[in-house]
């Protein structure tokens, strides 16, 4: 018998280099994100994939917290994306 065990996760991408330092999004969710010495807005344990900043998240508060924090950005420059992980078992 084989089986997919499917996951559906979420996570942040911060497209940093378009950042007008308004400091919203640092307000609204101090856990994830935070002012940088640049006044860029940082996501807090984001890891650089090609030119943004990404974080998987662990949980639906969190997911609730950098929503309200993508909502709140004038430029746009945050997003919540769905992570699909697919795993075989027999």
């Amino acid at each position: 018998l084989l089986f997919f065990l499917i996951m559906t996760e979420f996570k942040v991408v911060h497209e940093k280099s378009q950042c007008i330092s308004c400091g919203a999004c640092a307000a609204i969710s101090p856990k994830f994100w935070m002012m940088d010495s640049d006044g860029l807005a940082d996501l807090v344990g984001g890891v650089k994939v090609k030119d943004n900043f990404e974080l998987e998240l662990e949980n639906d508060s969190d997911l609730a917290v950098c929503q309200e924090a993508a909502d709140c950005c004038p430029v746009n420059i945050i997003h919540i994306e769905k992570v699909i992980h697919i795993e075989k078992g027999s």
